[in-house]
């Protein structure tokens, strides 16, 4: 399941949001760059093409073609999944957080593009929960649920606007979102860049545990 979490997601718990070809299926570009592929064989690299249109851009992770004709690769990368094995968090209240919706969306927008501006789209908030926290009107931290394979659920998105780094703020917000996902009866995780140390020893102090490292690729669909 979580070795394969794009192609999980869009046949378990998030189906609804599936664009399918055969052995492979995508999100919306407007909801995720993401497409997933149930084996990297040649029926599913004909089907990626099938889902795509010239010049787009797609992200995969986990399962990824050894060859992919007709695509350019733009990043080869490897990402650490982490899964939550820690306590649950202590509730606190804390009437800072905010639960963010479609009026939030050009904030969600302006504070995830300086920090992953490939991946959060105009209707990813779609996908689940995203929680946030607002100083005099302005987004300062944000994060919320994602890719839903089966009974796991993701949490993404997690950032805080430099200005206001250093102060808890995605701290609280992961552990609301822990506390949230647990007590839905699912098991949370993560994606985080693999070499990026300083993340993930914040994520393994506040439960998580490294699974295992998984292939990153983006893609350009190449003109025929």
């Amino acid at each position: 399941m979580l070795d394969n979490p794009i192609w999980s997601s869009l046949t378990t718990g998030h189906a609804r949001f599936a664009l399918a070809d055969g052995p492979a299926r995508r999100f919306a570009p407007d909801v995720a760059p993401f497409l997933g592929i149930r084996d990297p064989g040649p029926e599913s690299v004909a089907a990626m093409a099938r889902l795509a249109e010239p010049g787009e851009r797609i992200t995969m992770v986990g399962v990824v073609p050894d060859e992919a004709p007709g695509w350019s690769v733009e990043k080869r990368a490897a990402v650490a999944q982490m899964v939550f094995e820690g306590n649950e968090p202590v509730e606190e209240d804390d009437p800072a957080i905010l639960v963010l919706g479609a009026g939030d969306v050009p904030d969600m927008l302006a504070l995830t593009g300086l920090v992953y501006p490939e991946y959060f789209r105009p209707r990813t908030h779609e996908l689940g929960t995203y929680l946030g926290v607002r100083r005099e009107g302005r987004l300062i931290a944000m994060a919320g649920r994602r890719m839903w394979p089966g009974h796991f659920r993701e949490i993404s998105a997690v950032c805080t606007h430099p200005d206001f780094r250093g102060q808890g703020l995605a701290r609280r917000l992961l552990a609301r979102l822990v506390t949230e996902i647990l007590r839905d009866g699912l098991s949370p995780f993560l994606h985080v860049d693999a070499g990026n140390a300083g993340a993930r020893a914040a994520y393994e102090r506040a439960g998580f545990v490294v699974r295992r490292d998984l292939p990153l690729v983006r893609l350009r669909r190449e003109s025929p």
